[in-house]
Formats: C-alpha cells, structure tokens, sequence
C-alpha cells in the first residue's frame, strides 16, 4: 500500500497527476515514478509531444541547439540518440520525444486524447479531485501542471473571419497531412517566430505571397547545417562538460558571453564578437556581451551590427525599413531564428503589408480588407502566436481555498513564488510556469530541474510525515517583488513583448519571467530546499 493509500483510506488515489505530455511531463512520469510513486498523466493530444505535437507548421524548428535541447538525465539516452543537424526540426523533436517514451516505458502511463477540465483541492485532506472531458474523475496527493507556456493558441478577433471561403491554417494547430499551396494566392498573418520559419517554405510553393505585419521582429539566422559523424562524436565526448557549462549559465546553452562589456573593446573587437555570434545564430546574438541587456549604449552597438547585416540582403530599402524594428531594444523580445527570411522578401511574387500603415479591418469570402486595399487570397496562415504563460492554466478550473479559481486569483497577473507554488493551493505544482526564467532558458533543462525539486519535495515531506508543502501569501508577493526588481534593472520592460502579456487583449501587463539568469534561478531553488523549504508552509 502506497503513503497515499495509508493516509487517505482509500485505494483510487494517486500520489501524483500531471498535466501534459511534452518534455516536461514526460519527465515528470519518469521521475516520480522512480521514488516509487504512483502517476497518472493526462494528455489533450492523440500523442505526445506537447507543443512539438502541435506546431508542424512549414519550417518548425527549435531555436536552441538541437545536442542541447535534449534530455540531460540520462547519459545513456545522449549517448545513444544521434541529431541529424544543429537546430532540429519538429518532426525530428517528436521522433525523439516518441524514442525516449518507448525507451523509459513511459506510455502505459499516460491517457491520451483527454484534456483536464479542473481540479479542485479538498480542504481536510489536501487532495486533489481531477476531472476529464471524458468524465473520469480520479485522485491524488499532488497535482502538476506540465501545461506548458507556448500551448494556448492566439487567433484574432477579425470581423469575418468565420465567413472566409478559403483554406484557413493556424501555424499551432496545422494539419498533419500535407498543405500544398502550389499555385495558390497565400496570406501569412503574424511575423513573429511561427510566420519567421514559415514564411520561406510558404513562399517556395505559392504563386503570390503576402505578409501581413503588424510589428517587425529581430531575426538572425540560424546558420543550421547537418551535423556530421565526427561533430557528433566530438559532442558525445564532452557532452559532460557541455552540460556543466549550460547548467551554470544564463540561458541553459554552453555559449559564454564575451569577458568584457560592449564599450570596453575596440570596435573592431565589438564587430567580430557580433560576428562569431552571427555565424553561431538565432536567440543567442542577444548574449554576445553581459551587458547587452541592461546598458542601452550596449544594445545600441548590437543593433547597429543588426541592421547593417539586414540590409545588406534586401534588395528594397523600403522594404528593409519596415522589416527593421524600431520600437524596441534588440533582444527585449526573444530574437527569432530564420533560413532566408529576409532574402524572401526579394521575390517579386511576395509582398509585405504593414498593418500599422493600413490595418487590417475585416475579412470576407474571398480574402482580407485592410484600410487601403483588398486582397484576394485562397489560403490564410493564421501565424498570431500564444496566450503565454498562463493561457493554458486558465483554460482549467483549478479551485484551491475556499473555492478560488487560480484564474481569478490571477486576475491582474500570474502570482507564484519560485514559479513554482501558489498560495492558496497546497501540492499543487507548477513547471516551467510563470515566475520562473520559462522560455528565457532552455526548456528542456529548465523541465528537468522543475520536476527534480518537485520529486524532492515530495520525497522530503513523506520522509518527514509531511501531507502537504503550501507557498505562503508573503513569499508570494516577495517573489513578485524580485521579478519587478531584477526586470526595471533591466531593457526587458521597454518591449511590448509576450513576456509581459501585451499580444493578448484585457491581459494584464507585467514581466512574467525570473530575468536573472537561469543558474542564478537554480541557486535560489537550491536555497529554499536547503532552508528546510523557506517561504512554503508543510502542513501535517
């Protein structure tokens, strides 16, 4: 009989449901599972995969190295997976997540095609009561939320839209069969990171292309390559110390900003340190030096080297003017990682739209209306991004005490301590959730070291006759201090980036993240678990 079956009298429940079943939940499965625990997770898609499940759109790749983006807790499984090129496609992520489920016998663990529609904490014995659209209803002394913060798709409001004749995609929900848009009038909405990677395969295939934009975005590319027998070799090699690096860094890669600030080196220095960045690609560039996002005249050098690089392959200066963002430091939204982005805008068959010059206004039967034009389209690529963060947490009813929903306690933004635990809600845990550095670091890494403090709590509180662990309300609001804190010392705040909730209408404004840097991050954990978990409350 298992502690929880002990402490409750009953037989149906479980120690641990987890919600989802990407990287995060996954692990979470393998983890708890091995301290003996009983899980259960729950999963909305057919498969798993999570996010990587979802978004196979044309040219959906992660934008973290792929040697990297990849589990760290087994040396057997880095050991015996072989990555094809340096930044790794969808399809290739789900080949891997799918090998790592058959490897860990991970799948007699998990319901499919089964979203959780709440969860409600029982105030005397500190369980949660999880219910399914599919009407189960089952039990257990911890609830995590491995939901992810990139699952909750945004699609516009714009008036029409349910009357248009055409095919209609979503980058975040694309068929699984094949879209062929040989021959066809494409319209691609959104340039952020999804419209980025599609916009040149779209491009390839369609007779006329045009891109709608609202708001430029930085991009570098990604100077992707196949990785060769000897790269991997060399990587499986010093995987160990590749690792270390990335555990003790500030996004969870092994790349080592530049030992001086910006303006302390010559120009020629600063102009091959953006250089060697430049050639490593994508979200990186932002790292190159220290001080890059915290000193504007440091900012102000990377984006000089920026746009120089930009302009140099667009053909029409126009054009590369509204393809450069001006409204926002470089690196204060995540920088994309591109193949050909901006050469694509040289094809005579592709236009770009600025809806900040001419909104869009209405769309009909036959394509969009902007202020200034119609265009008629066969096909609409809906690229318009996520409710971050907190999107698909609000779409459960998760009651905690006295019956509140977390989404109204969050009502004017997400409150968590560590981002990990909420006051109000005991033994409910959260990964990768708010709070924490989240998509500021690799979230594979970032997974791993949310479940490990997960498993140990847990491990702590039945070794010490513990039932629940609890955030108090006044670490709580500490915590959210911090976040304030550190995000002001800083040129985050300066974007209207999904970071801070400003790509959702009605969402409350405010940096989401801990901008301190990913081992920084780790420290803190460390700490409170050390303290004998400092700012929870373990009950009896």
């Amino acid at each position: 009989m298992s502690i929880s079956e002990e402490r409750s009298g009953r037989n149906d429940s479980l120690d641990a449901i987890v919600v989802g079943a990407g990287f995060a939940g996954l692990y979470a499965l393998h983890k708890l599972r091995s301290q003996g625990l009983s899980v259960r997770v729950f999963e909305a898609a057919p498969e798993i995969g999570g996010t990587w499940y979802y978004n196979r759109y044309p040219g959906a790749r992660c934008d973290v190295e792929s040697v990297d983006y990849c589990y760290s807790f087994s040396a057997e499984l880095e050991q015996q997976w072989d990555w094809s090129e340096k930044y790794a496609t969808q399809g290739e992520i789900l080949r891997y997540l799918n090998w790592v489920a058959d490897k860990l016998n991970l799948r007699d663990g998990i319901t499919f095609n089964t979203r959780v529609t709440s969860a409600v904490v029982d105030e005397k014995t500190l369980h949660w009561t999880v219910t399914t659209d599919s009407g189960q209803t089952l039990t257990a002394r911890f609830c995590v939320m491995a939901t992810g913060p990139l699952s909750a798709a945004l699609t516009p409001d714009f008036p029409g839209l349910d009357s248009y004749a055409g095919q209609l995609y979503h980058t975040a929900h694309w068929p699984h069969e094949a879209v062929d848009f040989t021959g066809k009038r494409v319209a691609v909405i959104g340039t952020g990171s999804s419209g980025i990677q599609s916009i040149p395969i779209i491009a390839e295939q369609a007779e006329r292309l045009f891109v709608f934009q609202r708001t430029p975005n930085y991009s570098v590319p990604a100077g992707n390559r196949p990785l060769s027998d000897e790269d991997r070799a060399q990587i499986k090699a010093t995987y160990a110390e590749r690792r270390r690096l990335s555990w003790r860094s500030g996004g969870g890669s092994p790349h080592i900003a530049h030992p001086k600030l910006t303006l302390q080196v010559t120009p020629e220095e600063r102009w091959a340190a953006f250089e060697k960045r430049w050639e490593l690609g994508g979200v990186l560039f932002s790292k190159t030096f220290s001080d890059q996002m915290i000193d504007m005249a440091a900012n102000e050098e990377a984006r000089k080297f920026y746009e120089e690089k930009v302009r140099a392959v667009i053909d029409d200066p126009e054009v590369a003017e509204l393809l450069i963002p001006d409204d926002h430091p470089i690196g204060t939204k995540r920088i994309c990682t591109d193949t050909n982005y901006f050469q694509t805008f040289n094809e005579p068959h592709v236009t770009l739209v600025s809806v900040r010059q001419t909104p869009i206004v209405s769309v009909d039967a036959d394509g969009i209306n902007t202020t200034a034009a119609h265009y008629g389209v066969d096909a609409i690529v809906l690229a318009t991004g996520f409710d971050a963060m907190t999107g698909a947490l609000a779409k459960i009813d998760i009651v905690g005490r006295g019956g509140e929903k977390l989404r109204d306690d969050w009502a004017d933004g997400p409150r968590t301590y560590l981002g990990l635990g909420v006051d109000g809600f005991p033994n409910l845990f959260l990964v990768s959730g708010p709070g924490a550095p989240a998509v500021l670091a690799n979230m594979v890494l970032h997974a791993e070291a949310h479940v490990n403090w997960i498993a140990d709590a847990i491990a702590y509180l039945d070794d010490h006759g513990y039932t629940a662990i609890e955030a108090t309300a006044d670490a709580v609001d500490n915590w959210a201090a911090e976040l304030d804190q550190r995000a002001e010392a800083t040129l985050f705040p300066k974007a209207n980036s999904w970071y801070m909730g400003a790509n959702v209408p009605g969402k409350p404004r405010g940096f989401m993240l801990f901008i301190g840097g990913f081992a920084a991050y780790l420290d803190i954990c460390a700490e409170v678990a050390a303290a004998g978990y400092k700012g929870f409350e373990l009950l009896k």
